[in-house]
């Protein structure tokens, strides 16, 4: 096989959680009256992290703590949804048994962890690389380098669907899919890998 490995993004990739960030920014940044239309949110916001989206797209320092306001809203909605698709999971069962798989995302372990679990998918992966691991965030290298690292593979195949997952996975070296629409994931990866649907 061309790939010893597959490296999937958690937001927007594996789960449909783009609406949920979205309206938690929202609900933190209403008391500043500040709120983002979905067009500017899915612009300046998607993939990239909580703090870098506060500092560098919203100009923001964090004293409130408004970060943690914001994923402890996000983590809340998520609760409330079911951010997985049937397909994804048929996906990941029928995946696990040729490759090593892994989640590689910006955003924190309590964010992507507890709905995998919910879910039954966190037994697909054999290893989560989120915010806490990493120094620097996508679109550096260093998370999609880790999780390679820590799998022990060299020939990972990242599956992403931002600009600064693109990148990072591309600064690492590897080979990237970018995926369309969360609802195109098994079908693209799919047909990537050379599988049938």
């Amino acid at each position: 096989m061309k790939h010893d490995a597959l490296l999937f993004d958690f937001d927007g990739v594996l789960a449909d959680t783009e609406r949920v960030h979205h309206r938690a920014w929202n609900q933190t940044l209403e008391p500043l009256g500040i709120q983002l239309d979905w067009e500017a949110y899915q612009k300046n916001f998607v993939g990239v992290a909580d703090e870098v989206a506060l500092r560098e797209r919203l100009k923001l320092d964090d004293r409130d703590g408004l970060v943690a306001r914001k994923q402890a809203l996000f983590r809340k909605g998520l609760e409330e949804s079911h951010p997985f698709l049937a397909d994804t999971g048929k996906l990941l069962e029928e995946l696990c048994t040729f490759y090593k798989l892994a989640v590689v995302s910006s955003s924190y372990k309590s964010e992507v962890e507890p709905p995998l679990v919910r879910s039954n998918l966190r037994q697909y992966f054999q290893m989560l690389i989120t915010g806490e691991d990493v120094r620097n965030f996508k679109p550096s290298p260093e998370p999609y380098l880790l999780a390679a690292e820590r799998l022990g593979v060299k020939h990972p195949l990242v599956i992403e669907d931002s600009d600064a997952g693109v990148a990072s996975g591309r600064a690492a070296g590897f080979e990237v899919l970018r995926v369309s629409a969360v609802e195109n994931v098994g079908r693209e990866v799919r047909e990537r890998l050379g599988l049938g649907s």
